[in-house]
């Protein structure tokens, strides 16, 4: 959900059209796959992402930014 390349880079949410299509095959196809967003992650993009499809997240910069991790990962895991 950001362009390749290097940490930090702002959520595109017009990535979310993808994830909806992949809940959609999903939900046809393989209803045990993972659909995993990478880049952009925080609570309010978490949020996004998990209505949208998704079930995995990754959100390195929103943490480790961060100063102080357990109350970051606490606000992504309220979502």
């Amino acid at each position: 959900t950001v362009h390749p390349g290097f940490g930090g880079q702002p959520f595109r949410a017009d990535q979310m059209e993808k994830v909806r299509r992949a809940r959609e095959w999903k939900a046809k196809n393989n209803p045990a796959l993972d659909i995993e967003v990478d880049g952009g992650i925080n609570p309010k993009t978490a949020r996004v992402s998990i209505e949208n499809g998704a079930n995995i997240l990754v959100a390195g910069t929103s943490i480790f930014k961060s100063a102080d991790y357990a109350a970051e990962i606490r606000a992504l895991r309220e979502e």
